[in-house]
């Protein structure tokens, strides 16, 4: 396993998409933190993270399938999926390492957001005056949420050999699951059901967490979906051995 994570991390850095894709990702949230109007913490007038927890996410469902899109979809189409699974590698093993790889991809492209932490937390008006328990609570649901949207994009690069169709299926399966869930429930439509509706999404929970309480639960549901993911992956990978 742990040679399938150090080769899909050392694969991914290897090509120029590695660097494209992280330095999209920070300026993108540097531009909507700094720069744009609407969304500019100098404009708004206080020192908070709302901007960068709040669009992160929708960030999130571009940067991860655009990283996770590779996985099985490029083995399958080069040919080198047969020699993967003849490899003294489970199944598990194979799906689990390129997950991780995945993951620790993310977590390294979130990692420079510090400094923008750094640099509200100087601008503060006394200087630090920030919600760190919101900060940490929302990093915590960012890279769990970065699990989650790796795993889904895992799923659909196990479904097809075209990297562009695993692209666009993991972008819907992360947009459905994150706020899909809360936009039916707000339909109004449902009655004492809505807010039930609402917490199978991922978005609940995230805000849960946002708000710095670390609730076990919202933890469980997000490790959880996780193990789906990966589960109804393996599956699939059963089903068509290669």
């Amino acid at each position: 396993m742990w040679h399938i994570l150090n080769k899909e991390v050392n694969s991914f850095f290897d090509s120029l998409i590695a660097y494209v894709v992280i330095v999209v990702f920070l300026t993108g949230v540097g531009l909507l933190l700094w720069v744009f109007p609407e969304t500019s913490i100098l404009t708004y007038g206080y020192a908070d993270m709302y901007t960068l927890f709040s669009l992160t996410p929708y960030v999130f469902l571009f940067l991860i399938p655009a990283i996770t899109m590779r996985s099985f979809a490029e083995e399958k189409k080069g040919g080198t999926m047969e020699l993967l699974l003849t490899q003294p590698v489970t199944d598990w093993q194979l799906i689990v390492g390129k997950f991780l790889a995945s993951w620790l991809i993310v977590v390294v492209a979130l990692l420079p957001t510090l400094i923008y932490v750094f640099s509200v937390y100087q601008l503060g008006s006394p200087q630090g005056n920030l919600d760190m328990a919101g900060i940490t609570g929302s990093y915590i649901g960012l890279l769990l949420l970065g699990g989650v949207f790796s795993a889904m994009g895992m799923l659909a690069s196990s479904v097809t050999e075209n990297q562009v169709i695993a692209f666009i299926l993991a972008v819907f399966l992360c947009f459905i699951f994150f706020t899909g869930f809360s936009s039916v429930a707000a339909l109004g439509t449902w009655g004492d059901y809505a807010y039930g509706i609402e917490q199978l999404g991922i978005l609940y929970h995230y805000n849960a967490m946002s708000r710095g309480l670390i609730d076990l639960r919202n933890v469980v549901y997000l490790f959880s979906l996780i193990g789906i993911m990966l589960l109804i992956t393996h599956l699939v990978l059963n089903s068509r051995k290669w």
